[in-house]
């Protein structure tokens, strides 16, 4: 496995992003990807942290916090560098950035019916939560099962 070269997005970088995330089946028709990456790089509490093999996109992770828990999101390696050991990188990656602005807890969600990305984090020593998690759009959209 060669290493990966760890670095913030710039706006360069968009694009190619959004490309990765539509190849992986990361974006939804309710969230805009091009506004998730304007907003994670608004402030210096979230960013967006590409791996980079020889030069190339290979992973991504928004990772961010609200002063007490780091979240993540678009956990993405490319489907054709798979199995090299590049979702660790990443994520250890984000570990490391929540832990640099002094977060020792990370949270994120996974759809239940995701098993491959369920074992993954488990893999990790990520455990399922036995809170529940509620939501509501304050945009006053409705609400369906599968967002």
């Amino acid at each position: 496995m060669s290493a990966l070269k760890i670095d913030a997005i710039t706006e360069a970088d968009v694009e190619p992003v959004v490309a990765l995330w539509q190849r992986c089946g990361l974006t939804r028709p309710w969230n805009d990807p091009h506004a998730d990456i304007a907003l994670a790089r608004r402030r210096d509490n979230s960013t967006i942290l590409l791996g980079r093999d020889n030069g190339a996109i290979v992973a991504t992770v928004m990772v961010g916090h609200d002063g007490h828990r780091g979240w993540v999101y678009y956990v993405a390696v490319d489907p054709d560098s798979q199995k090299r050991g590049y979702g660790r990188v990443i994520m250890a990656a984000a570990e490391d950035w929540l832990r640099a602005a002094g977060i020792l807890k990370l949270q994120l969600l996974v759809r239940r019916g995701n098993e491959q990305a369920n074992a993954f984090y488990q893999s990790l020593g990520f455990e399922e939560s036995t809170s529940v998690m509620f939501q509501k759009w304050i945009d006053g959209r409705t609400t369906t099962p599968s967002n």
